[in-house]
């Protein structure tokens, strides 16, 4: 991951751009704290504190999310919404999430209530990025009913635990991370880090059980080349 091809430096950075993309890389990919990427950094000679890693995955971390959400192709016509609870500041807050039918994630959002006028603003913030589904799955949570018959009539909506699957393995990275940090500190926190991570987790989290070992390691090297060509890209 270490790429020292990369354009050496950022306007008013003193570590090279390689290893800032390499920190970010780390702490967004594996199920990492900050101060295990600083001892990652340590093991390869660079000398830098957590407080500066959180810097970086800050700053670049949306910027390479975004070029990943920019370069993907069209979303699928078939949705997958969900929601789970999680608690910031001892209050219950509610992650939106949706899917589309290949398993990459479309938009997240971070809300306090559970309602119908949640579900809508979620829906319409989905729509404005995607356009209209052609399918939306969700579970038996009412609030779909009214954001669909709202502002998506013409979208098939199913209404089925067992249907919804496809987003659970997205819950369970969310879980993991969670529990590393210590729990959000707040909801705009919980909404930039879930955002970005869920884009650079898809990159390099390729349908592994469908795919021959020799597929699984030229997608690898294609998710590599992506991530070095957007580390290039990287503006201060």
């Amino acid at each position: 991951m270490m790429d020292f091809t990369l354009p050496l430096r950022l306007k008013g950075y003193r570590f090279p751009r390689s290893v800032i993309a390499y920190a970010v890389w780390s702490y967004y990919r594996f199920h990492l704290s900050l101060r295990d990427v600083e001892d990652l950094l340590a093991a390869r000679g660079v000398t830098v504190s957590y407080e500066t890693i959180r810097v970086w995955v800050d700053r670049f971390g949306p910027q390479i999310a975004a070029q990943i959400r920019r370069s993907r192709p069209p979303a699928g016509d078939k949705w997958h919404l969900d929601e789970m609870v999680i608690t910031i500041g001892g209050e219950k807050h509610w992650l939106w999430r949706a899917v589309d039918n290949r398993g990459d994630v479309l938009e997240i959002l971070v809300q306090k209530r559970r309602n119908a006028r949640a579900a809508r603003r979620f829906l319409r913030k989905l729509m404005r990025r995607w356009g209209q589904p052609r399918v939306v799955v969700t579970d038996k949570l009412r609030s779909y009913d009214v954001a669909l018959r709202t502002d998506c009539r013409s979208a098939d909506h199913r209404s089925h635990k067992r249907l919804n699957n496809r987003i659970e393995a997205s819950h369970r990275h969310t879980r993991r991370r969670e529990k590393i940090m210590g729990r959000f500190k707040s909801p705009g926190h919980a909404q930039r880090f879930l955002a970005t991570h869920d884009q650079i987790t898809t990159l390099f989290r390729p349908k592994r059980h469908r795919l021959s070992a020799r597929s699984f390691r030229h997608a690898r090297a294609d998710a590599f080349s992506l991530w070095a060509d957007y580390a290039s890209n990287l503006a201060t």
